[in-house]
């Protein structure tokens, strides 16, 4: 299984893909940070988060796409940008055919870390460990989309005993 994991932004967009080996571990395929101009018009900025993910996904063709899911956010004006960004990587996933996924970062930080409220440094150590990367990913958006690609595939056997038992 492929998944591309998308820390939605509207400044910055993490992105992590992230593959299962025929081992049964967890490689990085790529990772990055799509970052708009602050000062240009929201539409122009939205346009080109949309092209970039559009291009990502269509390169390299993701089994699943995960995006987080907002849940909470105390400023409400990064809470509907981070949603329009979020919305975009949604839509973009479902043109392209991807299966679609979302987990709240607390969610991820269980999933990862054992402890829902982990710090952000806890996650980006455990993803650089069960990734087995050289350094911690930066920014932190990459590691937080990267987090989310981990949480899905370490998740899915699981996903699938509970299909298998609830048929």
């Amino acid at each position: 299984m492929f998944v591309l994991g998308v820390d939605p932004g509207l400044s910055r967009c993490g992105y992590g893909l992230v593959r299962r080996t025929g081992d049964g571990g967890l490689v990085a395929v790529a990772a990055g940070v799509i970052e708009t101009d602050p000062a240009a018009e929201l539409p122009h900025r939205l346009r080109v988060l949309r092209d970039e993910l559009h291009a990502l996904v269509a390169e390299h063709r993701p089994d699943v796409t995960v995006v987080e899911r907002v849940f909470f956010q105390v400023n409400a004006r990064t809470a509907m940008s981070v949603g329009q960004a979020s919305g975009l990587a949604l839509a973009e996933a479902a043109s392209a055919g991807c299966t679609v996924a979302q987990y709240t970062a607390n969610e991820v930080k269980l999933a990862l870390v054992g402890y829902g409220s982990a710090t952000k440094e806890q996650v980006q150590r455990m993803v650089t460990a069960v990734l087995g990367l050289a350094a911690v990913p930066r920014p932190p958006d990459v590691a937080d989309a990267l987090a989310l690609a981990v949480c899905h595939l370490t998740g899915a056997p699981l996903r699938r005993a509970l299909d298998g038992a609830l048929r």
